[in-house]
């Protein structure tokens, strides 16, 4: 028996599409394989980019001071040496809270015990012990900063160890700071493709770097200025430096 004519023609159809998708597959693969064995060994273009840094300096004032008051004390006893040091140190604390300073803002930073020898005639003489006692306190009014080391130096205490001045959160500044350097590295960046007859597609990377600079820490001194001279110098807060280096590369066409 022989096929239906019409069941003859649709075999034919179906054979003859068969016959044309293998061979669409066949040019695409073999396309592939040529693309592929091109690009053995080639490194993949790099996008044309350029890269510029910006900066940018606020200054500001400070509001917050950072005084660091210490106690030296010598004894027979440990127990003497202690003795002397803690009242003392209590009648510092008591007078800079009785200024209004916070008992958040007062912090122990330091406490060193050590004993005191005498080495004459090459011998090793325990003579007793000495102490040294230290806290540091955060002002926020930095109007009574002369006062806090007054007040302190009249209850007892006989070193200033340092003083210096800060933001107390500088997070608002950095982040106007680095928005300016952002767009000094824009502008320079505008001005290099504008000579170069580029144009700027998008920003590919960025970095940033910055710093606080305060003023310089005042000298230790400050017990033996208020010896000399009757009284504790005026304190001036002066300005510090906000500082915002970014790094910026653009992709250009």
């Amino acid at each position: 028996m022989k096929p239906h004519p019409v069941f003859k023609a649709i075999l034919g159809t179906l054979f003859g599409a068969l016959i044309i998708a293998l061979i669409v597959f066949l040019g695409y693969e073999t396309r592939n394989v040529n693309a592929a064995r091109d690009y053995i060994g080639k490194a993949v273009r790099d996008r044309d980019t350029i890269t510029v840094s910006g900066h940018a300096k606020t200054t500001a004032t400070p509001d917050l001071a950072q005084i660091d008051i210490g106690l030296y004390s010598e004894g027979a006893t440990v127990a003497a040496v202690q003795g002397d040091n803690s009242a003392k140190m209590n009648a510092v604390i008591a007078a800079i809270k009785a200024l209004g300073v916070k008992d958040a803002d007062i912090q122990s930073s330091n406490y060193n015990l050590q004993p005191k020898f005498d080495y004459t005639n090459s011998k090793q003489m325990l003579t007793g012990y000495t102490l040294t006692q230290s806290v540091g306190v955060k002002l926020r009014d930095l109007t009574k900063v002369g006062d806090v080391i007054d007040k302190s130096v009249a209850a007892g205490a006989n070193q200033v160890n340092s003083l210096q001045f800060t933001i107390d959160d500088p997070t608002g500044l950095q982040d106007s700071t680095r928005i300016d350097a952002i767009k000094d590295a824009r502008t320079k960046a505008n001005a290099l493709a504008d000579a170069l007859g580029l144009h700027i597609v998008k920003v590919v990377t960025f970095s940033e770097g910055g710093s606080v600079t305060p003023p310089m820490p005042y000298a230790t001194d400050m017990v033996a200025m208020k010896s000399a001279a009757g009284a504790v110098p005026t304190i001036q807060a002066g300005s510090l430096d906000v500082d915002m280096n970014v790094d910026v590369t653009f992709e250009v066409r």
